[in-house]
Order: C-alpha cells, then structure tokens, then sequence
C-alpha cells in the first residue's frame, strides 16, 4: 500500500472548506484523523516507558514539560499545576534537585517568591528521551518505501504549517505553542550538529 497525499493534497485544496468544517463534511479529514489518534493511552505509555528507559519518573517529566513550557515556576504555581499541596510540590522539587534536575533561584522583584526552573540533568532527560524515540521511530520509518516516505513528510509538513498557522490565530494565549515548537526545532538543530562534530 502506498501513500499517495501528494494527488490528495492537489483535489483537496479544490475542496477544502472553511477551518473547522465536520470529519462529515469530509470524509478524508475523517480517515486521516482515525489514523493520528489510532494509539490508545496503553500504547503511548508503554512508547514513553520504552524512550525514557526508566530513568524518570512520570511526575518529574511533567514537572519538566511544564516548566519547558511556561519556563521558571513558583512553588505555587507547581503545586497548582499538579494538583498537590505546596508541601508535596515541595518534595517532587527536592527530590528533582537532588538529581541536578531542576535548581531553585530567588525571583528577581521579589526575594520572597522562589521559582523553579530547569538544570542541566534536566534538559539531558528531553535528549536522551528524543534520542530513544528517533531509534524507535527511525526502525518504524526503515519499513516504508520511499514512496511512502515521502508522502509522509509532504503530509507531515503540511500538517505542522497548519499548526503553527492555527497558534498565531489563537492569538497570545498559544504564544507557549509556537515557543515549544521553536525550541523543539532549535534543540534538534544542536543535537544533529553536536553528532556531526562528534564525526
């Protein structure tokens, strides 16, 4: 079986409606949408089991993830996002410093306020973690054609404009969106010149 979204792409900008038209309206939306969601949450969590090789906890990694992406952080703003109690927050973050994944530092206005942010262990843990997924994903990718492959990244690529172009739509409040994914970008960027130094 073969990908051909090329072809599709050139009818369905004929027939593309207005952003936001139903699955029902159509059908290819529909099918290409089943495809993306296929993986259940059992699968993601044995995916992510796999790529980070039990080297963090679920929890640490959302603390990381949120501070990625809203950068440094009160206590209380951590115990918020969580759903704990400031004392337990507390704990996670110590627990965290003690492995050099996050650091505390006194918030510049105010003294009183301490915020949370990223260490170097912790921004370690989002390399290796891709590292481990671009193995996994790159034996999946080795079954494609080229063929497929490339209607893959046509489908890809048009898929992340249309992200990036639905943030700057949504305006300020998805700012974090378009920084996560500039950052995202960036950090592959180091990572594929730190290898080819490497060589």
């Amino acid at each position: 079986m073969t990908l051909n979204i090329d072809a599709e792409r050139k009818t369905g900008l004929r027939g593309r409606t207005k952003p936001g038209a139903a699955a029902a309206e159509r059908p290819l939306v529909g099918e290409v949408l089943g495809e993306l969601s296929s993986w259940n949450p059992r699968e993601f969590i044995a995916a992510f089991q796999r790529w980070h090789q039990g080297s963090i906890s679920l929890i640490h990694l959302n603390v990381l993830t949120m501070l990625e992406a809203n950068g440094p952080m009160s206590m209380s703003a951590v115990a918020e996002s969580l759903d704990i109690s400031v004392a337990s927050a507390t704990g996670v973050i110590d627990r965290m410093e003690a492995r050099g994944l996050v650091k505390r530092q006194r918030h510049p206005d105010d003294r009183r306020v301490v915020l949370v942010q990223p260490a170097a262990g912790g921004r370690k843990v989002f390399g290796d973690i891709d590292n481990r997924r671009r193995k996994g994903l790159a034996m999946l990718l080795a079954r494609l054609s080229d063929e497929e492959l490339n209607g893959l990244l046509i489908g890809h690529r048009a898929l992340r404009g249309a992200r990036l172009a639905m943030s700057e739509q949504a305006g300020p409040g998805a700012a974090f969106l378009r920084t996560r994914t500039l950052r995202a970008q960036a950090a592959r960027g180091r990572i594929a010149q730190s290898r080819a130094t490497e060589t």
